[in-house]
This record gives structure tokens, sequence and C-alpha cells, in this order.
């Protein structure tokens, strides 16, 4: 059994990719029979205790224009510091290189045990659309790089990923450790709630799952569907989530016309719901530039939907086009015409769909087996004195 701390900077209620990350490696771990304890800002969970592991959270305060997120300093909570005394740890394990982050260098060096930290997101376009300011992002970018610089090892979510990380700066070995997913099936009734619920018609369904963010491609998407719409073509559209631009991009819905195929559905905590949504869609529409390897692409090919994306994208590194999904130019018409030429073939759609949950989906199990493999590894070099202690200059 190994005992392993999971910090993060997001957590549940947060629709967000890396918490949600951060959670399937926290119960997956604990269901295979370690020890997990997850460190995080406080959040509300709204049912504590409820989990498989332990959850120790620190005093956090909300950040200024994202409410969503919190950032705070683990060290000065006397009630965390307590909490921690008593979890012992074998290996952390950062998802964030932040005010988590900072706690698990900390503690990595006290204990003196190995860190691994996993780059997940294109930080440079949070910090940059932040402070409006290519200066400043870059020094945002610096402090990244060398957050990474002081782990024992790094993790990125994909290839495509890793590359981001080494154009930021960073010069070291990086491991692909790619996203899981849970295998299963939507519930008999999922479909038929899902369509009672949105007073969905015959039309097929375009999905998008995520953040109500501008940053998420989503105005492609929109002003695809106006297209779609202007020469004919049946649909319904529904976008899941919530975020910072959600009254904009329901302004920008009415200006186009569209209001009347498309539901803003909000946040959706109800798994069997979403996987309703996922189950019922003709087609996942994520053509992102910002995400690197998106949870909800595999989820939704684990309902058997395929998923368009981004020609060249990082989240499209995994599908191939007109084999397991369809890829599109980041442009509003291509993405009209390759949705359109998806919709006007069934059952080709069908057989793609069921090719991208053949080679989509991952278990996290399997992940975990490898995550294991390489914690086991690093905890040994550890105890036989062989790591290289970069992470001591934090002091």
């Amino acid at each position: 059994m190994l005992r392993i701390g999971q910090f993060t900077d997001t957590f549940l209620p947060i629709v967000d990719g890396v918490g949600r990350v951060a959670l399937a490696y926290a119960e997956t771990l604990s269901h295979m029979g370690h020890q997990v304890s997850v460190v995080t800002p406080m959040y509300d969970t709204g049912h504590r205790g409820g989990y498989p592991f332990e959850l120790v959270d620190f005093q956090a305060v909300s950040l200024p224009g994202m409410k969503h997120y919190k950032q705070g300093e683990a060290p000065w909570d006397a009630h965390y510091r307590a909490r921690m005394r008593m979890i012992p740890l074998d290996i952390i394990h950062s998802h964030s290189p932040f005010t988590s982050g900072s706690e698990a260098l900390r503690l990595a060096v006290l204990r003196k045990i190995p860190l691994v930290a996993t780059f997940h997101s294109k930080y440079y376009d949070d910090f940059l659309k932040a402070t409006k300011s290519e200066k400043l992002a870059r020094l945002g970018v610096k402090f990244v790089v060398d957050f990474y610089e002081r782990c024992d090892e790094v993790w990125a979510v994909g290839q495509a990923t890793a590359d981001v990380l080494h154009e930021y700066g960073y010069e070291g070995q990086i491991h692909v450790m790619p996203n899981g997913v849970a295998l299963r099936t939507a519930a008999p009734d999922a479909v038929t709630e899902v369509e009672r619920r949105w007073n969905l018609k015959k039309d097929p369904m375009i999905l998008f799952v995520g953040q109500m963010n501008w940053k998420k491609n989503i105005l492609t998407v929109l002003e695809a569907c106006a297209r779609l719409q202007k020469d004919g073509t049946a649909y319904q559209l529904i976008l899941a989530g919530q975020g910072p631009d959600m009254k904009e991009i329901e302004q920008k819905i009415n200006d186009l016309g569209i209001a009347g195929r498309t539901h803003l559905a909000g946040h959706v905590s109800d798994a069997k719901i979403l996987d309703g949504l996922y189950s019922r869609a003709s087609l996942f529409a994520f053509p992102s530039l910002y995400d690197n390897a998106p949870m909800v692409v595999r989820e939704a090919a684990v309902m058997g939907t395929p998923s368009v994306m981004v020609r060249g994208s990082s989240a499209a590194e995994i599908v191939r086009h007109e084999e397991n999904g369809y890829l599109c130019e980041n442009s509003a018409d291509d993405l009209a015409k390759v949705i359109k030429n998806a919709l006007s073939d069934p059952q080709r759609l069908s057989q793609i769909g069921d090719r991208a949950r053949e080679t989509i989906p991952v278990p996290w199990e399997k992940i975990m087996d490898s995550a294991i493999e390489r914690y086991e590894r690093l905890i040994a070099l550890g105890r036989e004195g062989k790591l290289s202690k970069k992470h001591l200059r934090v002091i």
C-alpha cells in the first residue's frame, strides 16, 4: 500500500478538468487499496466526508473575477497544519504549480519525499487573458517552468501537452501519463429524461460540455450552428457548463438568431443526466485550442459519440478524421461543413462513434497501474538517496 498525496488547486464542485483528473486519481487509487489524501483550497463540496479518501483543505479566498477558483496559503492555516501532521505520505503528486503546488514543494522538502507534478494547462493563455500583458504573461510562464524544474519527475497528459511545456522553456524530461475515463453505459432512462428536460425533438443533437468561457472557442460552435440553420440543416444544440462568459454567450446566441435551437443547460452535476446527454448527442463539438487532453472528449467516446475538433490542436491528439472522430479547420465555415457532412450519413456517423468507443477511452485503473509503477520507482530512488533534490532550493 502506498500513501499518496494528491495536491490540486481546483476540486469539486468546480467543473474543471484538472480537478476532475485529481478526483479520478484519488478515487481510483483508493479503490485499488492505496491510502490517498487530497490537499486543496477549501471548497463547498456538498457532501463532505463522503469520499473514499482523506480530504484535507485549507482556508482560501476566491480570485478576483474568477469566483469559482480559490487561492490561499496552506502553511498559515493552523487547523490544516495539525491535520497534515497526522497523515504520513510516501510521495506527493501535484496537479498545479500555484497554491497547492507551493504546498506540495514545502512538504516534499520537509518530509524528504519525492514530488511528481503533472502539467495540464496552457497557462500563458490564462495569464495573457487575465493581465492583458504579454510581458506579465511571460513572467507567469517563467514561474510555472521554475516550479516544474524543482520536481523530481514531470508528467504531461499527452505528447502535445509536453511540447507546450518545452515551448515554455522547460528543458527536462517529461513522461506522458494520459488521462483515463470511467467505462460505463448510460442508464436506460437517461436519454428519455434528457429529451424530456430539454424538450428535444428527433433532430440530431450537437453537444458541448465545458466551461462557458470564450477561450474554449465556443464562438466558433455558435457561428457554425448559425450557418447550419441558414442552409436548412436540422439540429439541436446543447451547451452544458458554467463560467465567466455565460451572459455574453447567451447574448450571442440571441444575436445569431439560434435561440430556438439552442439550450443552455448550466452546470449538470447529475452524472446520470450528463451520460444521457453524451448518449443522446449525435456529435460532440469541441473546437477548443486551449485544452490539452480534455476529459469530456473521452466521456463522449465512452457513450459512442464522436467528437469534432480542430485539426492540429492539442485536444485533437487522439482523433483520426473520419475514423474515430472528425477534424476541421479553425473556422465556423469549416466546422459547419464537417458537421453537416457527418449528420448527412447517420450510418457512417454511428460507425465512427463505435470506433471512438473502441479506440479512445482507457480505463483509469490501467492508467493507475502505470502511475503506481512510476510512484514506486521514485519512492525507491528517494530511499536510496538517488533523487536529484532539485526542489530543495525552494527553501
